[in-house]
Order: C-alpha cells, then sequence, then structure tokens
C-alpha cells in the first residue's frame, strides 16, 4: 500500500471504524479495511471473520470476539456497543469488523446510532456482502440480462431466531424472480414451503452456498420443493447463502473456481440453442 496515488485516512485515536471484511477470503478485503486493521488497537469481530483476516491486524491488537450465531449464546447488542464506547472513550483506534457489508443485516445501523447518542466519532467502512460476493465465488450472478432485472435480499431469521413474520410471501414469490436469503438454513423447510405456497414452481432452481469464498465452500445445486431434504442428507451447514432462481443454471457456465479444479463450463447454461436447427 505504499505506493497508492491516494491518502488512506488517518484512523485517529477515540475514533470507532464499523468495517466490512466482505465473505471470507482475505483477498476480498478492501483497503480501508486493511488499513484499519493495520492501525487499530482493538479488533471486536463476529463469528464469520476469518482467523487469516485477524492475522492481519497489528502486533499488539487487542482481538475481542463479539460474535452472534442463531440458536447459541451471544453477546447481547447492547453490551457490543457499550463495548465499543468504553474503548473509544479510552482513546483507542476501535475497529468493529463484521463479516461481508456492516449494514446488509449486520446491525451496522443499530451500532452506529449507539455511537452518535455517546458522541462518539465513527467511519463506515462498507464490505463485500456476501449475498454477492459469496454467490460471485459459486459461479453465481446475481442478475443477468436473460434472467431477471431485479432481485430480492431476505433474511431467514428474525431478532428472536425465528422466520420472519412480517414478510409479505406473496408479494416476495410473486414479484422477485431471484431472491437471496441470508441465514436461511434453520428454517428452510418453511421458507421454501411459503415460497411455493405462495406460486413458486417446486422445480425452481435453488443452491445453497456454504462458506462462501473461504477453502471450505461448499455448492449444493437443487430445487426448491427438495432444497430442505437435501440440506439436511448432505449435511451443509450454516453459514450458509440460498439463492432462488434461474440465474442458478448459468453455475453451468461461470463456475470459475470448479473450472480451476477441471470441471468444463457450457457457454450456454441456459439452454437458450436448445432445438434450434444446425446448418
Amino acid at each position: 500500500m505504499d505506493k497508492l496515488s491516494f491518502s488512506l485516512p488517518e484512523f485517529e485515536p477515540g475514533w470507532v471504524w464499523l468495517t466490512g471484511a466482505g465473505p471470507g477470503d482475505p483477498g476480498l478485503l478492501t483497503l480501508y479495511a486493511l488499513h484499519g486493521l493495520r492501525s487499530a488497537d482493538v479488533v471486536i469481530y463476529d463469528a464469520l471473520v476469518d482467523q487469516s483476516i485477524l492475522e492481519l491486524a497489528k502486533p499488539g491488537c487487542l482481538l475481542e470476539y463479539a460474535g452472534k450465531r442463531g440458536g447459541k449464546p451471544s453477546p447481547k447488542q447492547a453490551d457490543i456497543s457499550q463495548r465499543l464506547i468504553r474503548y473509544a472513550k479510552e482513546g483507542l483506534r476501535v475497529l468493529r469488523l463484521k463479516g461481508g457489508d456492516p449494514f446488509v443485516f449486520g446491525r451496522g445501523g443499530e451500532e452506529a446510532l449507539a455511537l452518535v447518542a455517546a458522541g462518539v466519532s465513527f467511519r463506515l467502512v462498507p464490505g463485500i456482502s456476501a449475498g454477492i460476493g459469496g454467490l460471485a465465488y459459486a459461479g453465481i450472478p446475481v442478475t443477468h440480462r436473460d434472467t431477471n432485472s431485479a432481485v430480492t435480499f431476505v433474511t431467514g431469521h428474525n431478532q428472536g431466531g425465528i422466520m420472519p413474520n412480517d414478510l409479505d410471501w406473496a408479494a416476495i414469490a410473486r414479484g422477485s424472480p431471484v431472491i437471496v436469503i441470508y441465514m436461511a438454513i434453520k428454517h428452510l423447510a418453511q421458507i421454501s414451503g411459503a415460497l411455493i405456497e405462495k406460486g413458486r414452481s417446486p422445480d425452481e432452481p435453488v443452491a445453497v452456498v456454504s462458506k462462501a469464498s473461504t477453502s471450505e465452500q461448499e455448492v449444493l445445486v437443487t430445487t426448491l420443493g427438495t432444497c430442505a431434504a437435501d440440506v439436511a442428507s448432505q449435511g451443509i451447514e450454516p453459514p450458509s447463502l440460498v439463492v432462488v432462481g434461474e440465474v442458478v443454471r448459468l453455475r453451468d457456465g461461470l463456475d470459475w473456481l470448479g473450472a480451476l479444479s477441471g470441471r468444463v463450463l457450457t457457454s450456454d447454461p441456459l439452454q437458450r440453442n436448445q432445438g434450434r436447427a444446425t446448418g
């Protein structure tokens, strides 16, 4: 970073940087995120932050875990926010490191508002959301001209860890050609059932991407009607993303990681030329 053509912002004492770590691969960190890691006195990190990313912190940096995992004992959000405030008021440089992007199902807005209320200065450092970058590592685009011009991102559970009951599943099923669902494994049977009940085809393609963009990435391609059973039989575990829609078929042509291991890709994964006469 010594040869950058622009200046990186100073990480000042008493500030909190709310920072996205991306979907997992440390190479997907932003320059600002890496700069923050190399400057921070304290890093308070979430469960989805890879150890290889934490190793980029400067020597002597205090690393504190504040991860939340569904169904497991987790720190209370208010306690995490108070920890950020306390360290900042001690004059330390505090990096709050979250998987993906802090403002995409990351509760970064809640923490930022707590800092505002406490009079603590902060910077927001966006990250690559797993719902975009993680799917790209699976060879699945969230939009494609031949399949969709809209996409909906939803969460698979609410604050209480249950399937969100305030979502209009009928509107989502009817209006969004592609649906990307975060944290959906626990309630996948209910979610897929709700989408089918509201009009989606049981045969619609679905992909489940576990541990996206890491060395442990696993991709299951299935259908909406069988996805819950297939996830259970294959032993797919969180953190996982679920994507519903025709874009899943594009993986046959865009699985660039698979191609590195010898997979033969097809130039027409949507089979648009099927049935056409050839000369």
